[in-house]
């Protein structure tokens, strides 16, 4: 079961016609959908499940631009200002503090990693530090290391993401959006070579364009339109802590967890050492393009025989054949987990385990997303493939698919999120973040 989500209701009535459909209701489009309402569209947010009913409230909770790859940095800056600002925004407390993300370096490669990355963002505006000696020991609260140095920018922060999407959504409907939930889009129309309306399983609603923000779905979603989206997904898993006193309250990753204090006092926490992989017809699909990837990252990646492999299986064109993904959480995490992080920062050593809870995660071949035109159906744009990234980044990430849907100018660059980019695979540059 996923984490204690703050439920968003359904409109009952379903609009013949608007200005835009946006499907999925994560973070990439409740932000996405946010914009484009606050611009004067009208616009109907389809989600075949809960609002932020997967990833998108499984995540860490992490708003970093601590370690992204160099294609993200002018996103993620943008995106950290959005969430500063995000409470007021939405009227709502989306559990954001600014208290900096630190990741601490385990070997002499990776501190010369984190020393170049810094000197590459620094000039972007972000603030990012080399922290040793006492100001290492500070950030991690006296924490008994053995590691020497860690690359950490201050203006980072955190959220609460079963909170902050439905937030974000409530908002935008205050502004005119209606959002439909649970509500599968089945189909589109076309005429004279351009959508003309998205066929939902409560009815038809004509449209102008669609934004596909369908997370680990929108692969799926894509073949049904004709377009081979190389997109696979993959398996974390996730369990939060009692409150306890005294505990870092930057967000830290150290030795392969990541921890992160939560609004209710107790911590998130996640191991990123390794993921599992569910075997699919797709992981057949697209492993040419995947190939660099595995050959580079494979011992972090764990392929196996899982119940998605076969609901995938047997039904490989299916889109709509589940509400919702809610995976069982890897087998192990919990308990010896808690006592590695604890014995990093021992005020985790009162904790307990609360909840344990998994989600499958949107990856690409190079982990840089997907936020693109169709190029044979122009009024369909593509936002997906966050691989891991997408909730600090979803805000801007949001703004940046809203403002492609619509043809007005982009805040940043758009080439790095391209779609065709893996036709050349000998162009893929896999993602270089620390």
């Amino acid at each position: 079961m996923g984490p204690h989500l703050d439920l968003v209701a359904s409109d009952t009535r379903v609009p013949a016609k608007v200005d835009f459909v946006v499907v999925g209701g994560g973070i990439i489009g409740a932000a996405a959908a946010l914009h484009l309402v606050e611009a004067g569209h009208s616009v109907v947010l389809c989600e075949k499940g809960q609002v932020a009913g997967e990833q998108s409230s499984r995540n860490w909770g992490w708003c970093r631009q601590a370690g992204r790859d160099e294609r993200e940095v002018p996103l993620i800056v943008e995106s950290l200002r959005l969430w500063r600002g995000m409470a007021e925004t939405v009227g709502a407390d989306v559990g954001f503090r600014q208290h900096g993300t630190l990741f601490v370096a385990e070997t002499a490669e990776e501190e010369a990693s984190f020393e170049a990355w810094a000197r590459m963002a620094r000039p972007q505006g972000v603030d990012a530090e080399i922290l040793t000696g006492a100001r290492l020991r500070e950030v991690t609260r006296d924490a008994p290391l053995r590691q020497r140095l860690g690359l950490f920018v201050a203006s980072d922060g955190r959220a609460e993401p079963q909170f902050a999407v439905p937030a974000i959504v409530r908002a935008a409907r205050a502004k005119g959006l209606t959002v439909l939930a649970p509500c599968a889009v089945n189909g589109v129309e076309r005429s004279a070579g351009r959508v003309d309306a998205v066929l939902t399983e409560h009815g038809r609603i004509a449209c102008s364009g669609i934004l596909v923000a369908a997370g680990a779905w929108s692969s799926a979603f894509c073949r049904s339109l004709g377009l081979r989206l190389p997109q696979l997904k993959v398996l974390g898993s996730v369990f939060r802590t009692s409150a306890v006193e005294g505990g870092p309250e930057a967000s830290i990753w150290i030795d392969k967890i990541g921890v992160r204090k939560r609004l209710d006092g107790g911590y998130t926490i996640a191991d990123s050492s390794t993921y599992d992989a569910p075997l699919t017809p797709d992981s057949l699909r697209f492993l040419r393009e995947f190939a660099p990837m595995l050959r580079q990252q494979g011992r972090g990646i764990r392929p196996h025989i899982a119940l998605q492999s076969f609901r995938e299986t047997l039904a490989p064109r299916s889109y709509t054949g589940a509400r919702m993904l809610d995976p069982r959480p890897r087998a192990g995490d919990g308990e010896a987990l808690l006592r590695k992080a604890a014995g990093f920062f021992p005020a985790l050593g009162g904790a307990r385990i609360l909840q344990r809870w998994a989600g499958y995660i949107d990856v690409t071949p190079d982990a840089i997303p997907y936020i693109d035109r169709i190029e044979t159906d122009p009024d369909v744009v593509v936002a997906t493939g966050f691989s891991g990234h997408g909730f600090g980044i979803g805000p801007g990430a949001g703004r940046l698919a809203a403002e492609v849907l619509t043809g007005r100018p982009t805040m940043v660059g758009t080439e790095d999120y391209a779609i065709p980019r893996f036709s050349d695979l000998s162009r893929i540059k896999l993602g270089t973040a620390v």
